[in-house]
């Protein structure tokens, strides 16, 4: 792959594939393998994306769930973002349909 790479995280359909439904069904195979998280910890590791682990949890997640590294981790190639710059007023620009009109104050007939 050219440029620049990302990751994808497959810990929960690794961890339904083996019958884990639960992020808390975590906590016991790891510690049994000495490595202690508490209930947020492991949740935030199975629903979110890791961008630090320690290599000793990462190696305890291949363990339990019998896998290799590319299956829990796919390299991808980073979305590019580009950014269209328009000038203001552009014709197609439909922001003045969304304006608000600029509220009239009527006063009374004296």
């Amino acid at each position: 792959m050219d440029g620049k790479l990302d990751y994808r995280w497959h810990l929960r359909q690794l961890m339904a594939g083996r019958g884990m439904f639960s992020t808390t069904d975590l906590i016991a195979p790891l510690a049994a393998r000495d490595i202690t998280l508490s209930s947020s910890q492991v949740y935030r590791l199975v629903v979110e994306r890791p961008e630090r682990m320690s290599l000793r949890i990462l190696m305890a997640l291949l363990d339990v769930l019998d896998c290799r590294m590319e299956d829990l981790i796919e390299p991808v190639a980073a979305a590019q973002h580009t950014r269209v710059r328009k000038a203001a007023g552009a014709a197609d620009d439909h922001l003045g349909d969304l304006r608000p009109r600029r509220a009239r104050i009527m006063r009374p007939d004296s």
